[in-house]
């Protein structure tokens, strides 16, 4: 898939790329669901290509991927036969540990290699500490793309040895060309809100659309709107979530709550009201960021995340109700 987003990042990397010297270490920095995975294998290619060497059209094995694991040995052998499943919360130390040794032998078929890591958010603190190591002493022709949503969550020491490259949000037009190239299929409805919501990300605005979020979109806005004095709209929202959501469902309510919270504040007429949205935002980007790695019970996260979006309505006199 082409990404319309990119032009400004290739350019960047193809300058460096041609210069005296290659920076060792690139961040890619952007909200998720702007294609930055994508440009990180593609750019590793480019990175560990040589003239006249053949290149794999498969995995490289001068191209290392650090991210989730499967979750234990069930869902390992679930992604072994090409099934969905579910991850590990963290990119753990003994991976970092692992590409470590790895370091410790020439690349296979030229003379650079490349280490993606996606997400470096989600690494251990104890990963990062040790992957902090490898940015001060790199070995020779060893180069590390981190792709990171959250760029603020990374040590401060590794976001200063790395070169950034921002991918900028895509426009309602591209997700809808993009939308189009993937055969997502929704009403013109739910499509229209799902490219609304979305705010630029087309990781986001495809979700949406694959996991019907319309009417979602519809029980937000109305929380949004007025108290929810009776519990009823929550009760309905907890139940359109589903009774067992997986992860991947509650990052899409929880992303499609935040981006209609900022369209309200953005639009709200009175500062009281404006101040609450701000507030429940913070305090679900806040649950966005625990949700991965705190063992919430996924029923419970769905009540709490109403009652953030009852608390900021428009009738609200109280910060909770």
């Amino acid at each position: 898939m082409e990404w319309p987003n990119h032009t400004g990042a290739w350019r960047e990397w193809r300058k460096a790329m041609s210069g005296e010297r290659m920076h060792h270490g690139w961040m890619l920095a952007g909200k998720s669901g702007l294609g930055k995975r994508d440009f990180a294998l593609a750019a590793a290619r480019e990175l560990v290509a040589e003239e006249g060497v053949p290149q794999p059209q498969g995995s490289h094995p001068d191209i290392l991927t650090l991210t989730h694991l499967p979750k234990d040995d069930k869902e390992e052998k679930k992604r072994d036969e090409g099934k969905p499943y579910q991850t590990k919360r963290n990119i753990s130390v003994a991976q970092i540990r692992d590409m470590q040794r790895r370091l410790n032998t020439r690349p296979t078929l030229g003379a650079r290699r490349a280490i993606i890591i996606d997400p470096a958010d989600d690494m251990e603190p104890s990963a990062s500490n040790a992957l902090l190591k490898s940015l001060e002493e790199p070995p020779q022709g060893t180069f590390f793309i981190l792709s990171t949503h959250r760029p603020s969550r990374l040590l401060p020491t590794i976001r200063s040895r790395c070169r950034l490259l921002r991918f900028p949000i895509l426009s309602d037009g591209d997700l809808g060309r993009m939308l189009d190239e993937r055969g997502a299929s929704a009403s013109p409805d739910a499509r229209a809100a799902a490219i609304k919501a979305a705010e630029g990300s087309f990781g986001a605005a495809l979700r949406f659309v694959e996991q019907d979020m319309g009417p979602l979109a519809g029980m937000i806005g109305q929380l949004l709107s007025q108290p929810d004095s009776t519990f009823q709209g929550r009760g309905d929202l907890t139940r359109a979530i589903g009774p067992r959501p997986d992860r991947a469902r509650i990052q899409s309510v929880l992303e499609l709550a935040q981006a209609l919270v900022a369209e309200r504040a953005r639009e709200a007429s009175s500062s009281a009201h404006r101040a609450r949205l701000i507030e429940a935002h913070g305090q679900l980007v806040t649950l966005a960021g625990q949700a991965p790695t705190y063992n919430f019970d996924n029923g419970l996260l769905a009540m709490e995340i109403g009652t953030l979006l009852s608390s900021a309505s428009a009738g609200s006199e109280q910060a909770n109700v």
